[in-house]
């Protein structure tokens, strides 16, 4: 008896060429664009997310990933174009409002209340709580079924990062590491659909980084699309189902990892057009930037 194609299944047949459409995308892009000053920092024609599956974005620095991150996100306004989320515009929507329409994002620098408890820091992502609202504070029983039912989703997901012997400590306690599980447990508290990390894996211990990868991967095989930026070339030819790459704003290739150690355009915006050729084991790391900015 056999079983019905994945999402990484059904990608088997598309062409490694950029701006390709994808069989069942989350995530459309049309003609986004983004200038500071005289400087175009992101250019995007077309792009499409397949759903289900990990997408890596990539490129050398300065290439826009962060800023086309921030762009979809709600965290900066673009100058052109437009975007679709399961369907919906989301180009007018704010930070907090792309978050309740199930697309999340970490942030390259954590953004932990380091003066709450890891435990409030999960309770604060919780969406709708009916005790915020006014006629909702004297409906004690609502909110407190609430609560409660949120504490143990937030005690769950503490539990399955590893963190869950840490929920009353000061979040400013923790280890780089412990910081980048913990604004990815609570990413999850509103049941997102996509999850979109930026550099997961920047200051995170060794140790971490191998735990960091299997969680990303559980998501993906949990129904989950992720979507991740990266620098770290072993990280992305190892978990990715599929790489875009960004060179100044543009997207000039997109495959599978085999696609993108082979292509020579990527190669030049990584090493410049005066290079060895690479080897066949990976897309050289001479140009790992420490940020996208």
């Amino acid at each position: 008896m056999s079983s019905d194609p994945t999402p990484v299944d059904r990608m088997a047949g598309v062409a490694p060429e950029p701006g390709v459409t994808k069989p069942d995308p989350i995530l459309t892009v049309d003609g986004v664009r983004r200038s500071f000053g005289g400087l175009t920092a992101v250019d995007v024609e077309h792009l499409e997310v397949q759903r289900g599956t990990i997408t890596a974005l990539i490129g050398p620095n300065g290439a826009g990933k962060s800023t086309l991150f921030n762009l979809l996100t709600g965290f900066d306004r673009v100058d052109a174009g437009e975007w679709s989320f399961e369907g919906r515009r989301l180009n007018r929507l704010g930070g907090h409002q792309v978050a309740r329409t199930g697309m999340v994002r970490t942030f390259q620098l954590t953004k932990a209340l380091t003066r709450l408890t890891v435990m409030d820091n999960m309770l604060l992502a919780a969406p709708g709580q009916t005790g915020e609202r006014m006629w909702g504070a004297f409906a004690r029983g609502l909110w407190g079924r609430q609560e409660r039912a949120n504490a143990e989703r937030a005690e769950a997901l503490l539990e399955r990062f590893k963190l869950l012997a840490k929920k009353d400590e000061m979040a400013g306690s923790l280890s780089g590491g412990q910081r980048k599980l913990l604004e990815m447990a609570r990413s999850l508290m509103v049941n997102p659909s996509m999850v979109m990390l930026d550099e997961p894996m920047a200051g995170v211990n060794p140790a971490l980084v191998q735990s960091l990868l299997g969680h990303i991967t559980a998501l993906r095989d949990e129904g989950m699309t992720v979507l991740f930026v990266e620098h770290d070339m072993d990280v992305i030819m190892g978990i990715s189902d599929w790489i875009v790459v960004l060179a100044q704003g543009r997207v000039i290739a997109e495959g599978r990892p085999a696609d993108i150690r082979a292509n020579k355009e990527v190669v030049d915006a990584y090493l410049g057009t005066h290079h060895e050729e690479p080897s066949d084991t990976a897309v050289p790391a001479a140009a790992e930037p420490e940020e996208d900015r």
